[in-house]
């Protein structure tokens, strides 16, 4: 049987792909990366299932994923189902004891389907919180001295449960729940959750999911955006003003995650296929990644 022109063309093409995707395979083979999932990429199921298999693709070629998840829509959804409205001070959700058990139970249900997903795909999961072995522990965080009932920031990462499942060949899926020193439950920031454990395995990449393609200096000039930066520059960034809304708090975390022993940080879109795959494994990039000065 003859191959076409056509599909010679599509063949080398793929190659060509592989071929350029094999240097950063072996760099990172055994690499700890933490992915933090969220945004649109939760909601489309296209984009859910593009994800995962992404990231069971980075499991399958040696490196050591750890997903860490939000979902804020889906609280939204089940805060109004019992008659609630959704409040937010500065970004984080108000959270009553009403409020923080519907979020933890709709955490846990988004928490099992992931794991399930993955394992449709034959790659061994296992969903935590951060109650599971101590693994994130909190106190009352506070917003501009506003008590915002039980929002958590994040004081201590104890990760041998992570470390437990990644040396027994599991992929660990973290809901962002902690406990605080009395053994209360907290909501945490995913993107907080993400960067703190991030630090603590001393991760090569952390990858933010976001609705975003990356960061402009001026979002409204798509001709400012910035693909790479070090985390010096991030942080006359955000000491200039010139960084406003929801990328604030981002980029801090990507500053604070480099300062703490992470590699590379990368801002990506969610909401375009294989962000994930073509930011990792090609020589353009895809979105915006931050790296140590001395990188």
């Amino acid at each position: 049987m003859s191959i076409s022109r056509f599909d010679l063309n599509e063949v080398e093409r793929k190659a060509e792909v592989l071929i350029e995707a094999l240097p950063y395979i072996r760099k990172f083979n055994r690499k700890i990366v933490v992915i933090k999932y969220g945004g649109a990429a939760m909601i489309d199921e296209e984009l859910k299932e593009n994800v995962i298999k992404d990231v069971t693709l980075l499991k399958l070629v040696g490196f050591k994923p750890i997903i860490v998840h939000g979902g804020g829509k889906d609280i939204n959804r089940w805060v109004e189902k019992v008659g609630k409205e959704a409040e937010f001070v500065n970004g984080l959700r108000v959270t009553d004891a009403e409020t923080m058990e519907i979020a933890e139970m709709v955490l846990n249900k988004v928490n099992k389907d992931l794991v399930t997903r993955v394992q449709r795909l034959k790659v061994k999961a296992v969903g935590v919180s951060g109650k599971d072995g101590g693994l994130l522990q909190v106190k009352k965080r506070l917003s501009d001295g506003q008590d915002i009932g039980y929002v958590g920031e994040i004081t201590k990462v104890r990760p041998k449960v992570l470390y437990d499942l990644l040396e027994k060949d599991f992929l660990p899926i973290v809901a962002p729940i902690g406990l605080d020193e009395n053994f209360e439950a907290y909501n945490i920031n995913a993107d907080d959750a993400a960067c703190e454990i991030a630090r603590a395995v001393k991760a090569e990449k952390l990858a933010y999911l976001t609705d975003v393609e990356g960061l402009y200096r001026d979002f409204n000039d798509k001709s400012t955006f910035i693909s790479r930066l070090t985390a010096s520059e991030a942080e006359e960034l955000l000491a200039s003003g010139t960084i406003t809304g929801g990328m604030i708090p981002k980029l801090t975390n990507c500053t604070h995650a480099i300062n703490g022993g992470v590699n590379r940080v990368h801002i990506l879109d969610g909401r375009v296929p294989h962000s994930l795959l073509m930011e990792i494994f090609t020589k353009e990039g895809f979105g915006t990644m931050v790296f140590r000065d001395e990188d």
